[in-house]
C-alpha cells in the first residue's frame, strides 16, 4: 500500500453486501464521532440507494451526480467553458449540495453515472471531494458492496476500511472478495471486519471467518435499532443501547478515535440544541 497523503483527516470507508446493516453502522459511527463538538465530521453517502441520508434523518436536495450530469449536459451543448471555469462551477455546486448542522456535514454521491467517457469531469469532482474532506477531522463513507466503486467515484485513499457482514454465507463471501481486491483497489492504513445482527457469541463461534480478516467484533440484534429503522427515525438520536456500545468497542480496536463521548445534548433536535438544524430537512426526533 502506498503512503496516504499528509493531513489530519481520518477517512473511514464501510463496504459490504446490501442488506447486512452497513448503513446503520455507518450512521452509528457518524453519531459517535459527531457527539464530540470539537470534531468536524463529514458523512458521504456513496451508495446509490442513498440510505445513509434516511438513517441520519436528512433529505437530499442535490447529489454529486446531479451536479455532474448537469455539467455534462452543458458541455454537450457547448456551454461548459474551459477547465478553470468548470472547476469554479463544480466547486460552487458542490457547496450547494452540502447539508450542514453544527459540526456535521453530509453529501450524497448519487446514482451511477450515465454511460460515456467524461474523465475530466470525473477527475475534477474527485479532486473537489478530496479537497472538501480536508476541512474535516473525520470523513465517514457509506460505500457500495465493491470497494472499487469508492475508488472510482469518491476517493482513492482512506485511512480505515471497515467491512461489514451478517452471519450469512453470502455476506461473508462478499467481504472475502472485497478483502481480496482491496489492496489493489484503494489505499488504506487499517482494515477490519464487523459482524452485524448476531444473536450471541455462540452464533459467532459457528462462523468461518477467514484468518486474513481482522475481526473487530460483532453487533447484536438490537430492538432499539430495529425500532428506529422501522419508524424511519434518525439514528443520530439513538439512545445508549447494546448495538451502540458494540460499535463503539469495534471502533476502539481500530483506534477510532482516542475518546468518544456519549453526549446527546450536542445532537440536532436534542434538548441542548436549537429546535431545528440548518439545512437538515427535518430535525432528528
Amino acid at each position: 500500500m502506498g503512503k496516504l497523503r499528509a493531513g489530519k483527516t481520518t477517512i473511514i470507508a464501510l463496504c459490504g453486501k446490501g442488506g447486512v446493516g452497513k448503513t446503520s453502522i455507518s450512521a452509528t459511527i457518524v453519531k459517535l464521532l459527531a457527539e464530540n463538538p470539537e470534531s468536524k465530521v463529514l458523512a458521504i453517502d456513496a451508495d446509490p440507494a442513498v440510505g445513509l441520508a434516511t438513517a441520519l434523518g436528512i433529505t437530499v436536495r442535490k447529489t454529486v451526480d446531479d451536479i455532474r450530469n448537469d455539467l455534462i449536459r452543458r458541455v454537450e451543448m457547448g456551454q461548459g467553458g474551459g477547465r478553470a471555469e468548470m472547476v469554479s462551477q463544480l466547486d460552487y455546486e458542490m457547496l450547494t449540495a452540502l447539508e450542514e448542522y453544527r459540526n456535521l456535514a453530509f453529501i450524497a454521491i448519487g446514482r451511477p453515472e450515465k454511460d460515456g467517457c467524461y474523465c475530466q469531469v470525473n477527475h475534477i469532482l474527485k479532486d473537489l471531494i478530496a479537497a472538501l474532506a480536508e476541512n474535516f477531522d473525520y470523513v465517514v463513507i457509506d460505500g457500495e458492496a465493491g470497494i472499487e466503486q469508492v475508488n472510482r467515484r469518491v476517493m482513492e485513499q482512506v485511512s480505515h476500511l471497515i467491512l461489514v457482514s451478517d452471519a450469512s454465507a453470502k455476506g461473508l463471501n462478499v467481504v472475502k472478495t472485497i478483502q481480496a481486491v482491496a489492496a489493489s483497489a484503494i489505499q488504506f492504513e487499517k482494515a477490519g471486519l464487523i459482524l452485524n445482527r448476531l444473536r450471541g457469541e455462540q452464533e459467532r463461534e459457528k462462523l468461518s471467518i477467514p484468518t486474513n480478516l481482522n475481526c473487530l467484533g460483532w453487533i447484536p440484534e438490537d430492538d432499539a435499532v430495529r425500532t428506529f429503522d422501522m419508524e424511519g427515525r434518525s439514528l443520530l438520536t439513538l439512545p445508549d443501547c447494546r448495538a451502540l456500545r458494540a460499535v463503539k468497542s469495534c471502533m476502539a480496536l481500530l483506534g477510532l478515535p482516542k475518546s468518544i463521548i456519549l453526549n446527546p445534548s450536542v445532537l440536532p433536535g436534542s434538548s441542548g440544541g436549537p429546535t431545528g438544524p440548518r439545512r437538515f430537512a427535518t430535525a432528528p426526533e
